[in-house]
């Protein structure tokens, strides 16, 4: 992808600070423009290289001399309120939204690494999508949506979230919180997070300092003698939330959480690796939910194979030549019932689990990937890519 022709001449190198200063903002609201995730400023032996992230992947925007470099990275710095005269650790901040992306972005998070050729930046961008808020929206089957509102309307019990980063799993947790907060007025709402991604109004949440006095761990423990009913943890990284999690979930809390794991057997599995017992995860997991985003066919410019019948990419302005605009979800979730607790209880390995979910008919993501590709929405390609396959 390359920035348009008037974009590309006003990101021609400017050496005051006064023009870079004008440079970065161009590129960030170009960004937004585009509807990138993440800009990412890479430095390199002859220069910086700026790529966004549309839909999931990485594109070259444009590529900046050497002498460029040391000011973008610290007119970043500025923005973002981090150490200017610190070039040699990690650093983290937030830019403040300006102009008419106040409208369009709800937050602007800035990280900041040295490398062997210069700092590092990357900007993650996070919008205010409206589209994304319910629950009905987020474009789960049928199936998968009945069981995400099954949940919500328990009292107790814990319900885990996996995939990778930037598979949607925050935005998946905001939403059956919000359900629950039409639906079921009244409850007590906490989440903790770090960091807060997603402004739930109706819900108290709390930053976590991973680092400071704050962790999960701290939190968690305190926060279940504050009386809440539903609770969100941002992530089990460790073997004490997983515990309390897992308390908190046999104690009449309703709990959710992300797990690092790539399929539902393996959360099972990382669970009883951190030293739960088998059976405290039969009786307090409700059900896995592993998710995934592929990249949606431009709709400007899809065109349908006549011997297949399939939509395939072509690539147009709309999409910037890439075929693709947006994206769209798979998802796969596992509910516990006799035979899947029996094979937990006998702590049988990752191989026999998935026995026990092909043998009950259980529908996969790749499974689910190809309803959305027999309804021109993504290729076998993109879901191929998304499942590792």
């Amino acid at each position: 992808m390359a920035l348009s022709d008037n974009k590309k001449d006003s990101c021609e190198p400017k050496t005051d600070a006064r023009n870079v200063v004008s440079l970065v903002r161009e590129l960030l609201d170009t960004a937004v423009e585009s509807g990138a995730s993440d800009v990412h400023f890479e430095p390199t032996e002859s220069g910086l290289v700026v790529k966004f992230r549309l839909d999931g992947v990485l594109n070259p925007v444009e590529r900046l001399p050497k002498g460029l470099s040391d000011m973008v990275i610290a007119r970043l710095k500025v923005l973002g309120g981090l150490l200017t005269y610190r070039n040699d650790i990690p650093q983290e901040g937030r830019i403040l939204t300006s102009g008419g992306n106040t409208e369009i972005v709800a937050d602007q998070r800035l990280a900041v690494f040295p490398t062997i050729h210069g700092q590092r930046a990357v900007v993650r961008l996070f919008y205010k999508n409206k589209g994304l808020t319910d629950l009905g929206q987020l474009g789960f089957s049928d199936k998968v949506y009945e069981h995400l509102k099954k949940f919500g309307a328990r009292s107790e019990g814990v319900l885990l979230l996996t995939g990778p980063a930037g598979s949607g799993k925050s935005t998946t947790m905001a939403a059956v919180l919000r359900y629950i907060m039409n639906r079921f007025t009244g409850k007590s709402i906490v989440t903790l997070e770090d960091p807060v991604e997603i402004r739930l109004d109706g819900a108290t949440q709390v930053q976590i300092t991973p680092h400071g006095e704050l962790t999960y761990p701290t939190a968690l423990r305190s926060l279940l003698r504050q009386d809440p009913q539903v609770v969100m943890i941002g992530e089990i990284r460790d073997a004490e939330t997983a515990k309390i999690a897992v308390e908190a979930g046999l104690t009449g809390h309703l709990l959710m959480s992300t797990l690092h794991s790539g399929t539902p057997a393996g959360a099972f599995l990382r669970l009883l690796e951190m030293g739960i017992e088998p059976y405290q995860v039969t009786s307090s997991v409700s059900a896995v939910l592993n998710q995934r985003l592929v990249r949606r066919l431009c709709p400007e410019c899809k065109q349908r194979d006549a011997g297949s019948g399939l939509y395939g990419a072509i690539g147009c302005e709309t999409c910037f030549n890439t075929g693709y605009k947006g994206r769209v979800l798979i998802a796969e979730l596992v509910e516990l019932d006799g035979s899947l607790r029996e094979a937990i209880l006998a702590k049988a390995d990752i191989d026999q689990l998935e026995k026990v979910l092909a043998e009950k008919g259980h529908t996969n993501l790749l499974e689910d990937g190809r309803r959305l590709i027999k309804q021109g929405i993504t290729t076998e390609e993109e879901l191929s890519k998304a499942c590792g396959v």
